[in-house]
């Protein structure tokens, strides 16, 4: 087997920086990434199992590496899947070599090493039992202009529909020293922007004890160099008033908190095992409408969920006129392998999750419609990202994590890729916003060469 290899990502930011850090650990072994499956002697296949028939769509991408297996090729599975379908892989597709969780990812070298001595089938299933996180300081940081950190991983909300808490382990935090060191190593490499991740990133528990999780952000937020942070995925249960309060202190804390509530209902959301009421939620949304900033909040729902009645939907969408989200991520209900809710009779007909999902996003469409138009004539800070050529725009993206397509003045340069520039507003979308770079200071932070990432959705 040479040592190069070609990797695939599915599903969360988690995923994509997990593959980071998977990467780096690679790279650390000595082995090259290669950008075509073709000229890679490991190919890695890092998977994600939260959307309907995720396992099915792995096994369909394995049955087309499947020609290439008599080519002297070794093929990995890490990941969701992986823990969730663990030596069923073997099964399935016997010319799979390695089938790694994400709790066994610091094991990863070991693995490699096997793999080298001609091991066959080689596993990486840890059980919920661990309290060890992936730390490395190898990470082949692949996104040009946002430097990735999780702080948290797994979960012990154990939600009815969800299967995190099973492929993810048990929730085990950084200490908050090891945070800064590393994004402090991020800084010196020129990142301006960092985003800190979790499966429920405000569930934060330094195990040293000396910081709270709005205390860790506003750490972050003032170290030297640092521009934008960001957070995600907030749960509810554990979002505290200390949050907003850091972000009103704190000018470098991004205006974007995504705050998933799943349904509107109480009764839904005690069947889904969310551990809060639409009551608590609401209390939590006066915290972040009374922020002396503009705060854009974003969520997750669900449609559908088994028991879900007319009459629980209809508090779905007085939830989204309640709120005024600036952008919702809906779905319809799945069940999931392993969940709680596999056993509960999924009642709802296909046809009512399509009409629901349908009305949904509809009335969230016509609120991010109006709700957008409140940027109309204001100059917001953008990070450039890439060019649109075909329309000769500049594509950025403003604090409150909204995309911001804009064209340059006459005579200006383009601006580099994760340069920051002042743009005025002048056209609102539903999903975007339109605008003019002002004539303005801008900050260009020092260049750096990034290889791609390549994500799958």
């Amino acid at each position: 087997m040479s040592k190069t290899f070609y990797i695939e990502t599915f599903g969360c930011q988690m995923n994509a920086h997990d593959s980071e850090k998977v990467i780096g650990t690679l790279e650390r072994q000595g082995y090259a990434q290669v950008q075509d499956e073709a000229d890679a002697g490991l190919i890695v296949y890092n998977t994600c199992s939260i959307r309907d028939k995720a396992e099915q769509k792995v096994f369909h991408r394995l049955n087309e590496y499947k020609r290439m297996q008599g080519e002297g090729k070794r093929f990995a599975v890490i990941g969701c899947v992986a823990q969730q379908e663990g030596e069923k892989i073997f099964e399935k597709a016997p010319y799979v070599s390695l089938v790694a969780g994400s709790a066994s990812y610091r094991n990863l070298p070991q693995m490699l090493d096997r793999l080298e001595a001609g091991e066959r089938r080689i596993t990486g299933l840890d059980d919920r039992q661990t309290d060890e996180t992936f730390e490395t300081e190898f990470t082949a940081r692949t996104n040009p202009h946002r430097g990735y950190i999780t702080i948290i991983e797994g979960c012990d909300k154990f939600c009815a529909y969800c299967v995190v808490p099973y492929t993810r382990g048990k929730e085990r935090s950084r200490t908050s020293a090891s945070v800064l060191a590393e994004a402090r190593r991020i800084v010196d490499e020129g990142y301006t922007e960092i985003q800190v991740l979790g499966q429920n990133v405000n569930s934060y528990r330094d195990p040293s004890g000396r910081m709270s999780f709005a205390e860790l952000l506003t750490a972050l937020g003032q170290m030297n160099g640092i521009r934008r942070v960001r957070f995600t995925t907030s749960h509810p249960r554990d979002f505290t008033r200390d949050i907003v309060e850091a972000m009103d202190a704190t000018p470098t804390l991004c205006d974007h908190i995504h705050l998933p509530v799943q349904s509107g209902s109480t009764a839904v959301l005690q069947a889904m095992q969310r551990e809060y009421t639409r009551e608590w939620y609401l209390e939590r949304m006066s915290w972040i409408h009374g922020a002396k900033r503009d705060i854009s909040i974003t969520s997750d729902m669900i449609v559908g969920f088994p028991g879900e009645t007319d009459a629980d939907f209809e508090q779905t969408i007085t939830l989204l006129g309640a709120v005024r989200y600036d952008s919702v991520f809906a779905f319809k209900f799945s069940p999931r392998p392993n969940t709680p809710a596999v056993a509960m009779e999924d009642s709802i007909a296909e046809e009512v999750k399509t009409e629901r999902l349908r009305i949904l996003n509809e009335r969230q469409r016509e609120i991010q419609r109006e709700h957008y138009g409140r940027h109309l004539n204001q100059v917001l800070e953008c990070m450039v990202e890439g060019t649109n050529p075909a329309r000769g725009q500049v594509v950025g993206r403003s604090s409150q994590n909204k995309t911001v397509n804009f064209v340059m003045q006459p005579g200006q340069p383009a601006p580099a890729v994760g340069s920051y520039l002042p743009v005025r507003i002048t056209r609102t979308l539903p999903n975007s916003l339109v605008g003019e770079a002002e004539a303005g200071p801008v900050f260009v932070p020092e260049q750096r060469q990034r290889s791609p990432l390549v994500v799958l959705q």
